[in-house]
């Protein structure tokens, strides 16, 4: 699948670098695909290199490995013109934070009003125009961070078929993993996992998915994220984008923000409480947890002793079996598309499609052939128009059951009966099925990678699920508002395994900041 984004944005990169001048004698310019925030900024403060040419270098990278991995929908056409104000609001010592000049990526579903577009990757909704930024949007421009583009997304957020396959969209096509050819990527955030795997922007935003002008699957258990290669740099990310919106009453309840980046200290764990929840471990392992995860794990126990933590085994979360096969989760969401979303179609200025509702999008989708329906079917949205919405006196029974999930027999249940800090569980499940239900925050690292001559198992669309030098992650999983407690706990592991370092992409983009500046 090609790249569907003019690529005249790239080369009109490349004409227009020239303005950075030319390159400092001294300059020192990290590796993208490890750069982090700070040196970046130092870059940027020596005048070793320009944010315009950090959006020339990263846009060369987008369209170096666009066509293997289709992590990207489309660049801002603005890009370049808003780095280099931003250049001459720092050539004026007018700094406006950590992130000034600094590019990242957002997630199809991340509104903002400018030339990209906001689909969920759907034909669907190309060419809409939103009424205003989304908030996070919003905060990201104040505080001077470059939104480059728009990352590719499992179409709806994984929310419409039963038959379709992690990191498809109609706009893009299949996105891959970056660890092993035909690998699947996972999540609905895919593009922006890639990108930040492989160095396409200093960052991403994911979704899982609300917030103001942002595309809604469900208001009462959405939430939006930060992808980044380090702890830190996500809770940078984090300190830009946190705190309350007065357009999503759901904020309302958010506490004062910490400082998220002074919780990364290597102490984190010491006389930290945290549990393992084993049956709700065990209820992944025939699909997840194989062998090379399970070591890893335990490995990852003795990390977490040694620094200090107190681990309490067996701290079960006691309606996991429960929960793991109940239908109710599933309609607390579809109930909530059914109002989220048309209450988010109202808000458009315009929307050439006509899309109102679900029965719209629905009509739209199965007409429109490069939605590929019927081989990815509806599934998702033919039950959620029989069923029933949030307004309804069914919705709340349904909530208090699903709510009772994740409080008392679920997370929030054991956090308070065994008095931790922190549940730990392998990623690959542990936020949709068990902190989504209650708004609850996960803080995931790297823990280690499937070894050589591991078993290749594929999806019913031969993705590759597992195989060879895939990476997976250790959660930590905490109460409301605890981020700040779970970024020091994730930081204080990370720095002591750096599983980063030793997990590679199968292929990289190769252009760096040395080979755009001055040109």
């Amino acid at each position: 699948m090609s790249f569907r984004v003019p690529l005249l944005l790239v080369f009109l990169a490349f004409v227009q670098v020239i303005l950075a001048g030319s390159p400092h004698p001294s300059a020192k310019y990290p590796a993208l695909i490890d750069a982090t925030l700070m040196s970046l900024s130092e870059g940027l403060e020596s005048k070793s290199f320009s944010s315009v040419d950090l959006v020339n270098a990263y846009s060369a990278r987008i369209s170096e490995v666009q066509d293997d991995f289709h992590a990207v929908l489309e660049l801002n056409p603005d890009a370049l013109s808003i780095a280099s104000s931003l250049d001459r609001e720092r050539s004026r010592a007018h700094i406006r934070g950590p992130l000034h000049g600094i590019p990242i990526l957002l997630k199809d579903l991340i509104g903002t009003k400018d030339k990209m577009n906001t689909t969920a990757g759907s034909y669907a909704l190309l060419g809409a125009r939103l009424p205003q930024d989304s908030t996070i949007a919003k905060k990201l421009r104040e505080a001077g961070a470059i939104l480059l583009g728009k990352t590719s997304v499992s179409e709806w957020a994984n929310f419409r078929s039963f038959n379709s396959s992690n990191g498809w969209c109609a706009r893009v096509g299949q996105a891959y993993g970056p660890y092993y050819p035909g690998q699947d990527p996972w999540g609905s955030s895919t593009g922006s996992a890639i990108g930040a795997s492989l160095g396409l922007a200093w960052a991403n935003i994911g979704t899982e998915t609300d917030g103001y002008m942002v595309i809604p699957v469900s208001s009462h258990l959405d939430t939006i994220g930060t992808l980044a290669r380090t702890v830190k740099d996500a809770a940078y990310l984090l300190q830009a984008i946190a705190g309350k919106d007065p357009n999503d009453n759901y904020t309302s309840a958010i506490p004062n923000v910490p400082n998220y980046v002074k919780a990364c200290k290597l102490s984190g764990l010491s006389g930290m409480r945290i549990g393992v929840p084993r049956n709700a471990i065990a209820l992944g392992s025939t699909t997840t947890f194989e062998p090379a995860q399970s070591t890893a794990f335990e490995k990852a126990l003795s990390v977490l002793r040694n620094a200090g933590a107190i681990i309490v085994d067996n701290t079960n979360l006691t309606a996991a079996e429960e929960f793991w096969t109940s239908s109710i989760p599933g309609q607390v969401v579809s109930a909530d598309f059914l109002v989220d979303l048309p209450k988010f179609l109202s808000k458009l200025n315009t929307n050439p499609n006509k899309i109102t509702d679900l029965s719209s999008l629905r009509a739209f989708v199965q007409n429109y052939p490069s939605e590929e329906y019927p081989d990815r079917d509806t599934g998702i949205w033919d039950v959620t128009l029989l069923g029933f919405n949030s307004t309804s006196p069914e919705f709340w029974v349904a909530y208090q059951k699903n709510l009772f999930y994740g409080t008392e027999g679920g997370l929030l249940g054991a956090l308070d009966r065994h008095n931790l800090d922190a549940v730990i569980m392998p990623a690959d499940y542990s936020a949709h099925h068990f902190a989504a239900p209650v708004g609850a925050p996960v803080v995931t690292v790297p823990m280690g990678v499937y070894p050589a001559g591991s078993t290749i198992v594929k999806d019913p669309r031969g993705l590759v699920e597992r195989a060879e030098g895939i990476p997976f992650g250790l959660s930590f999983l905490g109460r409301r508002w605890s981020e700040e407690k779970l970024i020091e706990m994730a930081y204080a592991f990370e720095q002591r395994t750096n599983f980063r370092s030793k997990v590679k992409p199968y292929k990289v983009p190769k252009t760096e900041l040395r080979d755009v500046v001055g040109r």
